[in-house]
């Protein structure tokens, strides 16, 4: 089934004023994440016309309506309504016409009016309705932002990713979700994870109970979504099994078909997962900025074998 958004949610989060209080919009859904400017259909063409999209009025377009006389202006608007879009919106504090709000509550067509500039109101509408109906999965694990990196804490049950979380916070970086991470494929190279609405801020600690890390730590403590960069699986520590102990190559793991680096971190007492973490999380912005410490010692080993 595909995903929907609530019309209601739109106005709420886009603080958009309603210009057609009459039209019902419970039952309203926007399905796709484009926009659409009508400008080819006010001039009568209509061929291919995305008309499940939601509908942008910018300055190009009020002004070519202005210069159309109200005869040829009525069978546009009389066509464009025909549709069943989801919304018209008029951008710059643009004022539709009378005639319009009327053929429009008519028709059962919402019309909106904000104030953002088209081009940044557009850019915004775009990349929020992206993300609210981009794939998703859920899983277990716990996400937290570590100097921008966003890392998601993965293994089994009690095995003290929340723990870690919770060292981490009180070290100043921030909560995303804890036990179950709501991850959606923005993209195909950006993955974002977030909280489920009934679980966001909490974390829970085996022997104590629910603890609000936002109450306890403050707003700076939380976040509502992150980018997910880097996956850190905790395991129970194996004698038997070889760590990779240089990293020269990466390990990946993938979410909705989008590969993210990933390490196993075996777990023995006296590790502090705090401080792992952290480093790991500056050792893969150091990564990005071009500089790997793994490949920097191979180079200085080989250099030291060639003088030899």
């Amino acid at each position: 089934m595909a995903k929907t958004v609530e019309l209601k949610k739109i106005v709420e989060k886009m603080n958009l004023k309603n210009l057609t209080p009459d039209v019902e919009l419970n039952d309203k859904k926007v399905e796709v994440p484009d926009i659409n400017r009508p400008a080819l259909q006010l001039t009568g063409f209509f061929e291919h016309f995305d008309s499940e999209r939601v509908q942008i009025i910018g300055y190009v377009e009020y002004t070519f309506l202005e210069k159309m006389d109200e005869e040829k202006k009525r069978e546009v608007y009389k066509t464009l309504l025909s549709y069943k879009i989801p919304c018209i919106i008029f951008c710059r504090n643009l004022s539709p016409e009378q005639m319009l709000l009327d053929m429009a509550v008519e028709a059962d067509v919402p019309i909106f009016i904000t104030e953002k500039k088209t081009s940044a109101f557009t850019a915004e509408i775009i990349r929020w309705l992206n993300v609210q109906l981009a794939p998703c999965i859920s899983i277990h694990g716990v996400l937290v932002d570590v100097y921008g990196v966003g890392v998601l804490i993965m293994g089994e049950s009690g095995i003290g990713k929340s723990e870690a979380a919770l060292e981490l916070v009180k070290r100043g970086h921030r909560l995303v979700s804890d036990d179950v991470v709501e991850i959606r494929k923005v993209s195909d190279e950006t993955l974002v994870g977030s909280a489920p609405d009934i679980t966001r801020h909490f974390i829970e600690l085996r022997g104590i109970g629910i603890v609000d890390v936002k109450t306890l730590f403050g707003v700076l403590s939380v976040r509502e979504t992150q980018n997910i960069d880097l996956v850190i699986t905790l395991e129970e520590w194996d004698k038997e099994k070889e760590y990779d102990r240089l990293g020269l190559e990466e390990q990946y793991t993938e979410f909705l078909g989008n590969k993210v680096v990933c390490h196993q971190l075996p777990i023995r007492p006296g590790r502090n997962l705090a401080v792992i973490v952290e480093t790991a999380s500056i050792n893969y912005r150091q990564k990005k900025m071009g500089y790997n410490a793994a490949q920097e010692l191979y180079k200085r080993v080989q250099q030291n074998l060639a003088r030899r």
